[in-house]
């Protein structure tokens, strides 16, 4: 069986299903990454050959294969005799949360049935009776303990509790007939992927920590969605202020606490790349595992991401947390917060036009109608973060300015709270600032009868010129220059000048070629 706490292996390194690769590996047969077989072998493939330690089995929002432990195991004995699941490496499930994801409330139950099945094709398989090789749940928008504890209850109550139950008149045991449930119970991994949330942090794990009595617990912080909701600067200091209240909460309860950081490659959505790797791990010092997208593993040459692998398994964690004063912080957050949805506000409707040009790379259900649940940004629909950031990249306005203007309304000692908070905020906005294109902002400031009639008014008139205000100050107060360092970047920047001509001229089909050509060379569609 799975050994006790000091023989448990926290991963490094999180093989994640998001939507982000602009690139199709070599394997994908048609157009998206489908569900099935695809994304077994994707699983198999992050294992092996990029040494990923654990893969994200991601239920939400899409469909799943629920026999992939058995087609893992069946398909690639070899491997897996090797390499134990749920000791080596790892499975993780996730799935929605009912009290957000309404239509699909009911694929919780379905997520943690399959757990026990998992767990007796591995036993079979590694000829050892209560062998567990799956036993963690991802919980998204976790807002509570009480929403943790409800995941473990219905676990038991729809696998151990009613396995014990009678099954006819003689007072016969469903298990003696299907066999014991394993494992007994399920571990939680709440997910953190708001202010509110985050600040909550340290009532809610204590809380859970005093009813439960884990023996540890793995908490996942989220940094894409923050980043589409407050902004690239909030979404970072939010990241690292929790890591630093998991970091206190171990030291009070006195129980091993796991943090995990949901990444992407550019700076937006947190900037783990294959060719950022130490400044990454320099920022986010105390996190134990990341997410290693699909941009991370199929948009950078294989050698180079099976190096940033290893170097990501062998080096997490370093180093301890940064600490922060909360109510400096919190004051800090709440400004830069209120700076950036007001202007975002304003391109909304230009971004949710521009939606339709960034392909799929996944078969998913659709967020919206039946299957959707409500991404809003003060009463303003979204999309998912993924092609939002796509949608900013693509007309030659990184979104990682939206709401910089701000920073210069702040106070010397809130400055220095975000300076030193955010370690390499500098290095990420001259990575971003690469991709700004000064001809697309001054042709949108020239067309102005089409741009207001194609992206709005509001558009032009506020979030263009605050967008173009936040540079400016940049350049000088921080003596960051944007746009073009190299010949690629000028070839990238061709591609993005196009879009917005063939927006302007109505050619979809040049537009849709171009967008994922650039993509392709800035190493993520968002």
């Amino acid at each position: 069986m799975r050994g006790e706490l000091n023989d448990r292996r926290i991963p490094k390194t999180m093989a994640s299903q998001h939507p982000d690769n602009a690139k199709l590996p070599e394997w994908v047969r048609g157009e998206v990454i489908a569900a099935g077989d695809d994304e077994v072998y994707e699983a198999y493939v992050a294992y092996s050959v990029y040494g990923c330690e654990e893969v994200m089995w991601d239920s939400e929002g899409k469909d799943v294969d629920p026999h992939v432990v058995r087609k893992l195991i069946s398909g690639y004995p070899e491997f897996f005799g090797k390499r134990l699941l749920g000791r080596d490496i790892f499975l993780t499930l996730r799935g929605p949360n009912p009290s957000v994801e309404v239509t699909e409330r009911k694929l919780l139950l379905e997520t943690l049935e399959m757990i026990p099945r998992h767990n007796d094709v591995a036993a079979a398989f590694y000829n050892d009776e209560g062998y567990v090789a799956v036993f963690e749940f991802i919980l998204p928008f976790t807002s509570s303990h009480v929403e943790m504890i409800r995941v473990k209850e219905a676990y038991r109550s729809i696998t151990t509790e009613a396995l014990s139950r009678p099954i006819d008149r003689s007072g016969f045991l469903l298990k003696e007939w299907v066999g014991e449930a394993v494992p007994a119970d399920v571990e939680v991994i709440p997910l953190f992927e708001d202010l509110s949330s985050i600040n909550n942090i340290e009532y809610t794990v204590s809380k859970y920590v005093e009813i439960v009595k884990p023996r540890y617990l793995r908490v996942f912080i989220a940094r894409s969605d923050p980043s589409m909701h407050y902004g690239n600067i909030v979404a970072t200091l939010l990241a690292k202020w929790a890591l630093d209240k998991c970091k206190r909460l171990e030291d009070r309860l006195d129980i091993p606490i796991h943090p995990i950081i949901g990444t992407g490659s550019l700076p937006f959505r947190g900037h783990n790349s294959p060719l950022n790797v130490d400044n990454f791990i320099d920022e986010y010092r105390g996190v134990e595992t990341v997410t290693i997208q699909p941009s991370f593993r199929y948009d950078y040459p294989r050698e180079t991401v099976v190096s940033a692998i290893r170097r990501l398994n062998e080096s997490l964690p370093y180093g301890t947390p940064e600490r922060f004063d909360d109510s400096t912080l919190l004051s800090v957050l709440e400004k830069l917060i209120k700076g950036y949805q007001s202007t975002v506000t304003d391109a909304i409707d230009a971004v949710n036009s521009l939606v339709a040009y960034v392909p799929s790379r996944r078969s998913r259900k659709l967020h919206i109608g039946p299957f959707g649940y409500a991404r809003q940004l003060l009463g303003k629909k979204l999309p998912r973060a993924i092609p939002f950031c796509a949608a900013f990249y693509t007309l030659g306005i990184p979104p990682e300015f939206i709401g910089v203007d701000q920073l210069f309304q702040l106070s010397d000692r809130e400055m220095d709270v975000v300076v030193n908070g955010y370690k390499h905020l500098r290095d990420d906005l001259i990575e971003a600032g690469r991709r700004v294109s000064w001809e697309n902002i001054e042709l949108m400031r020239q067309r102005v009868e089409e741009v207001r009639k194609l992206f709005g008014q509001r558009f032009l008139d506020n979030f263009l010129e605050k967008y173009v205000k936040g540079l400016r100050l940049l350049e000088e107060n921080f003596s960051i220059s944007t746009g073009p360092k190299s010949f690629s970047d000028r070839r990238y920047l061709n591609l993005v000048e196009n879009v917005l001509l063939g927006i302007f001229e109505g050619d979809t089909v040049s537009i849709r070629d171009d967008v994922v050509r650039a993509a392709v060379m800035r190493g993520s569609i968002g």
